[in-house]
């Protein structure tokens, strides 16, 4: 598949960024109905789906090259948004295997793994990378295998380690995170990290989810979606740096909200890793405007509902309401009281 790349977008200041609309049809609209209450919604991650999102393992569109220059300037300004305790170093090499191997097979054109033995040489077209090393040798790459493949991905990775019948975050790459803080959270145990999240741990989705995480097994991952909503197309929006993107909720008026108020969507996806047996997350970040969702119908019929009934307490930890109020007064003009299709599609083809 052909890539068209934008690679001058930028995620902060002048915010040049838009999807074009094969991005928008592709876009992982997280909604299968007009109402919306937290559940473990997980199914296999198999290639294809109801988005072109789920069309490959690690998923790689028009924002690639801009991602990863965006994540290069967070890391410049705080490193300590990659940071893996020492004991994960194999899990380590198990994500770079998983990447590199992923995007070798899903985007032949732009990603080439070339193995003889323990010898590897890596190709990324796109960021213009190619690097000889040494499969188990860190002295053979430039930075440590972690740091070096998920520089060259999409979306945040963490990594869980499995001890105790419990998962604890022990390593991650998050610059694209949600309000939430991977200094704070390391070595923290699985419910620990989802503390903060209300009404999910009434109902016991937690605990669930937590059973069937430690089952998962290798060769069969699984993905959900889960979502928020950003003012603005910022993939950083960090606790460190709430000074700098916290006054942003504060410029939404009635006549620019359709064009900076976005759905911020997760694909989250998990892996076993075969060597270390810890769990890759991968929480990839998705960026469209409620100008851009409302150009299909459907989405726009539905997020207007989504949002109208949205439960206060799922309101307020989602950050919407300041503003929510303000988005459903603007999306009722695309919501003409027709009945909506189950499922996340489109229903169109183009726009």
């Amino acid at each position: 598949m052909s890539i068209a790349y934008k690679p001058d977008e930028t995620f902060r200041d002048d915010f040049v960024y838009s999807n074009s609309d094969a991005a928008i049809l592709r876009f992982p609209f997280p909604f299968i109905e007009d109402e919306y209450m937290y559940s473990v919604n997980i199914e296999p991650h198999v290639r294809g789906g109801e988005t072109g999102a789920f069309d490959a393992v690690f998923d790689v569109d028009e924002h690639y090259i801009a991602e990863c220059r965006e994540r290069a300037m967070v890391l410049e300004q705080d490193p300590n948004r990659c940071m893996v305790l020492p004991h994960m170093m194999t899990a380590q090499w198990d994500t770079l295997e998983l990447i590199m191997e992923s995007l070798a097979e899903d985007y032949p054109e732009d990603f080439t793994l070339e193995k003889d033995g323990d010898a590897w040489t890596w190709t990324n077209r796109p960021l213009g990378i190619k690097d000889s090393f040494v499969f188990g040798d860190v002295d053979s790459l430039p930075l440590e295998p972690f740091e070096y493949i998920t520089r060259q991905a999409q979306g945040d990775f963490t990594l869980q380690d499995q001890r105790e019948n419990n998962l604890f975050m022990d390593g991650g790459m998050v610059t694209t995170q949600a309000d939430w803080s991977l200094e704070f959270d390391l070595g923290m145990s699985f419910h620990e990290w989802h503390g903060p999240v209300p009404v999910a741990h009434e109902i016991n989705v937690f605990d669930r989810a937590l059973q069937y995480l430690l089952r998962l097994q290798y060769g069969h991952p699984v993905r959900r979606l889960n979502w928020t909503m950003t003012v603005n197309p910022r993939l950083d929006t960090s606790p460190e740096n709430y000074p700098i993107w916290g006054p942003d909720r504060m410029t939404l008026t009635p006549e620019n909200i359709g064009g900076k108020l976005h759905l911020r969507v997760e694909l989250q996806t998990l892996f076993r890793l075969p060597r270390s047996n810890a769990i890759l997350f991968g929480i990839r970040c998705y960026l469209a405007s409620l100008d851009e969702l409302t150009s299909v119908p459907k989405w726009g019929r539905r997020l207007h509902r989504v949002l109208r009934d949205l439960h206060p307490e799922i309101a307020e930890y989602k950050g919407t309401t300041r503003y929510r109020e303000m988005a459903v007064e603007y999306l009722s003009q695309f919501d003409d009281g027709e009945p909506t299709s189950s499922g996340i599609g489109p229903d169109v083809e183009s726009l």
